[in-house]
């Protein structure tokens, strides 16, 4: 059977994404691995607070992978204040209670909101911390909301490029708006199978089965019959399924099959 799979853009992917903010990243493959997942999501704006071991950063590229177009245009900064100026709504990621008064949400819920401020126009950012203990509260203290990410308190901890891709994840899902939208979908299929031909089907196959004695002891050959025709009956056969089901039928019956003629009437069989 062939399909034909067509792929295509979400129109709301328009949306201006958020910004990804790391702050003093101790190592460059981290870097990397957060751009590669900003990539898989539509992402592009990743800016680097004093990273550790400088930039550019050839281990940060490499394991980016594909995310070279982020890493290309990666901004550096002094500090977050100055990272985050131009934006109007800023997150920060914590996994631990700061002693600060400000909203805590899931990324699904931040996510939401992100996706409501760029509908309106507004730019937004994502601050991620360190590998090792994360953001200050003085840093905690320059965003306008926390996110932080329901995992099992038994082992909260999480790679940076981790906690990118989820929160990444759920900014894609919430601008997208259609949790059964995909980015490609099927197309052409075989028609399904008539019932003449479904039915043309079980004689085949039942007969078939006689001919090996299946169906033993022969009393409960309607029932075995009813069982056999339930499992294809739910299966809710296209045309092309049937041809193939009949063409296995026929080969176990050793048939000659149309190989099989073609090749006797080039040698004269």
């Amino acid at each position: 059977m062939q399909l034909k799979m067509e792929s295509f853009e979400h129109p709301s992917a328009a949306l201006p994404p958020p910004a990804i903010i790391l702050v003093e990243t101790q190592m460059g493959e981290n870097i990397g691995a957060a751009a590669r997942a900003m990539a898989n999501f539509g992402l592009r704006d990743l800016r680097l607070v004093r990273p550790r071991d400088g930039w550019p950063n050839e281990r940060a590229r490499a394991a980016a992978s594909r995310g070279d177009a982020i890493i290309d245009v990666v901004r550096l900064y002094d500090d977050l204040p100055a990272a985050i100026a131009d934006l109007e709504l800023v997150y920060a990621t914590t996994a631990r209670p700061h002693d600060i008064a400000k909203e805590v949400e899931s990324p699904a819920v931040a996510a939401g909101a992100l996706g409501a401020a760029a509908a309106r126009g507004a730019r937004t950012g994502v601050v991620f911390g360190r590998e090792k203990w994360g953001l200050t509260s003085e840093e905690i203290g320059h965003v306008d909301r926390i996110i932080t990410i329901p995992v099992d308190p038994i082992f909260a901890s999480l790679n940076i490029a981790q906690a990118v891709i989820l929160v990444a994840y759920e900014w894609r899902r919430v601008v997208l708006g259609d949790p059964t939208w995909t980015p490609f979908a099927e197309r052409e299929r075989s028609p399904q199978a008539s019932k003449a031909d479904v039915f043309a089907f079980f004689t085949h196959l039942e007969a078939a089965l006689d001919a090996v004695e299946f169906f033993r002891p022969e009393t409960k050959r309607p029932h075995m019959v009813r069982n056999l025709r339930q499992i294809f009956q739910k299966a809710r056969l296209s045309e092309q399924e049937v041809r193939t089901l009949r063409g296995v039928l026929a080969a176990l019956e050793r048939r000659p099959t149309r190989r099989d003629a073609a090749q006797a009437a080039e040698t004269g069989e």
